[in-house]
């Protein structure tokens, strides 16, 4: 049984863009109000900033021999299907236009490839899941059973 480890972390532009932003409100309030207010609000949305990111980012895909782990779902092995790697315009059709609203979502918009996979279990309501990952070949090799991959 293939194995695979991926956690969706925020990537390192947007940690630019937050100091950007947690120093231009520093400094469009200090002008005004002063040294207290400036680190006060440019203080304050670095904590925000960077809790979210952490949260954000902490979702992990997961898959070993018995189950597959995506964000918080977890599915046994036993009830997957068929499992496609998309990239491109595939990838952006079954994030959109062609998603079924009962279908298992964990996308991240920085990540543009995914993995659909079927669910086969009758009592689950979603028909498949679509994974966000930086990988899709190799989660999708993980899957069907004959890799190993670690990301």
């Amino acid at each position: 049984m293939g194995t695979y480890r991926e956690k969706l972390s925020v990537p390192v532009s947007w940690w630019i863009i937050a100091v950007i932003a947690t120093v231009t409100l520093f400094v469009i309030t200090y002008v005004p109000v002063g040294s207290f207010g400036g680190v006060f609000v440019g203080g304050t949305a670095a904590v925000l900033l960077v809790l979210f990111f952490l949260q954000y980012g902490a979702a992990r895909v997961e898959v070993d021999g018995e189950r597959l782990r995506a964000g918080r779902a977890v599915i046994e092995r036993a009830h997957l299907g068929t499992v496609e790697a998309l990239t491109g315009d595939d990838a952006r059709r079954a994030f959109g236009r062609e998603c079924d609203p009962k279908a298992y979502l964990l996308l991240r918009p920085y990540v543009r490839s995914a993995v659909r996979v079927q669910i086969t279990d009758p009592r689950d309501p979603a028909p498949y899941w679509v994974i966000a990952t930086r990988h899709p070949d190799r989660l999708a090799a993980a899957l069907r059973g004959n890799s190993v991959a670690r990301s």
